[in-house]
């Protein structure tokens, strides 16, 4: 499967003349995928490769991946990718392989939620999220949901924890239906919006805040 993949990404850089190098981010994947195996993700946290520096790679705001100023068109190459992305405690982002370790410009989040499934109400109520590259994860004390406020329009954006800090940015079709799931709950001595999932109250903002009739 991987060499098929590596075999594609190469044919699609030979058609927008970006022949992969000893630079490109495929060289260890393969290795990357055989260290995983077929169902699980690569063990990054464990690999200390070199650096390679920047690839010219991003991941813009709408979820898409770029390598040299093209989109990566294909879903399996971009999922592939995903599953060897780090996010280490200087703040960069990196796609790491045992062999190389190279950096990544994210422009929001690097994973992207798309597809959202509710199951009960109230406080039983438990919310899912689905990514862009089929990561699911369910708002709970493993991933947590947080909100943050958006500089130059005060709206709030919703991110939700993936895996080691890697975080999904909520889109905004579903940021809406959050907020028609939303209650008011006193939540450390305040009023707070917020949902309920996994049993936990994930506050949104404060009720006053936003003009919520807390009745």
């Amino acid at each position: 499967m991987v060499k098929a993949l590596v075999k594609d990404v190469a044919n699609e850089a030979a058609k927008d003349n970006m022949a992969p190098d000893a630079a490109n981010p495929l060289k260890g994947l393969a290795q990357a995928r055989k260290a995983a195996g077929e169902k699980s993700l690569p063990p990054v946290h464990l690999w200390n490769p070199e650096l390679c520096g920047d690839i010219d790679m991003r991941i813009a705001r709408d979820g898409t991946w770029y390598y040299l100023g093209s989109p990566i068109g294909r879903k399996e190459l971009v999922r592939l990718f995903s599953t060897v992305l780090r996010h280490d405690d200087d703040g960069v982002h990196y796609l790491v392989t045992p062999v190389e370790k190279c950096s990544v410009e994210v422009e929001d989040a690097p994973f992207l939620a798309v597809r959202m499934n509710v199951e009960g109400t109230g406080k039983d109520q438990i919310i899912t999220f689905e990514t862009t590259v089929d990561d699911q994860m369910t708002i709970d004390d493993q991933h947590p949901i947080r909100f943050e406020t958006e500089p130059g329009t005060d709206g709030l954006k919703p991110y939700v924890l993936v895996r080691a800090r890697l975080e999904a940015l909520v889109n905004r079709a579903l940021f809406y239906d959050l907020v028609a799931l939303g209650v008011v709950e006193v939540h450390e001595g305040q009023n707070w919006f917020g949902i309920w999932s996994s049993g936990r109250f994930w506050p949104m903002a404060l009720a006053a805040d936003i003009g919520v009739d807390c009745e």
